[in-house]
């Protein structure tokens, strides 16, 4: 098998990072939070030739997920996360478009598998642990591959700032201790890719991020 390799296709007017995971040689791999804009999303695919096994949602808002479910129907492949406690937010993506005006198709997402801390998601050779991060969303996960030293941490950490907390669910002190307790411990050489904007490394963030180190 090939290296763990990363794509990232900025979609919507939220400028979401949708990411396909893949294997460097034989071009598997996963989609993670297609949140619209599908036909982009299937053109990456296809130029670039590569064989999605699943969807892997990090959490259940709208940027994230509103295009699972067609992208599910056009793969073929299971939605695999995020944790159950993103249900309701999966659940509510119809009304949350019409009050955010998104005229564009959406469904409400219904994932073939809840994931829990703890648990383990793959394809071929590339495993990755996943990691319950509640406060930017209460069901949000993060996916890491301990061997590539990367995560998916969606909408947790970004590159200088950390996820919004005044949304349904949201909580500020879930989200901090999300970071310290789950995230930093993992090395400050580990590098992420976000849900919107760059990434960077947690060991540059554990430094310099001023949400990390309020008094």
């Amino acid at each position: 098998m090939g290296q763990l390799q990363a794509g990232i296709i900025p979609v919507t007017a939220f400028q979401q990072n949708c990411t396909i995971l893949f294997d460097s040689e034989d071009k598997h791999g996963v989609l993670v939070d297609p949140g619209g804009d599908n036909d982009q999303i299937l053109n990456a695919i296809r130029s670039n030739g590569i064989t999605v096994e699943a969807i892997w949602i990090t959490h259940g808002h709208i940027d994230h997920a509103a295009g699972a479910m067609d992208m599910k129907d056009a793969l073929e492949v299971n939605i695999i996360g995020p944790n159950e406690a993103d249900r309701f937010l999966l659940d509510s993506l119809v009304s949350k478009a019409l009050k955010y005006g998104i005229t564009d198709k959406v469904r409400n997402c219904v994932p073939d598998r809840w994931l829990k801390d703890g648990d383990t998601v793959s394809f071929g050779s590339h495993i990755f642990e996943v990691l319950h991060c509640p406060g930017h969303a209460p069901g949000h996960v993060v996916y890491f591959n301990r061997a590539a030293k990367f995560a998916q941490v969606g909408d947790v950490l970004f590159n200088g700032s950390v996820g919004r907390t005044d949304l349904e669910g949201g909580d500020h002190a879930a989200l901090i201790n999300s970071i310290k307790t789950k995230l930093l411990p993992l090395g400050d050489d580990i590098g992420f890719i976000c849900g919107h904007g760059p990434g960077g490394r947690f060991g540059e963030e554990r430094r310099t991020n001023p949400f990390l180190n309020e008094a």
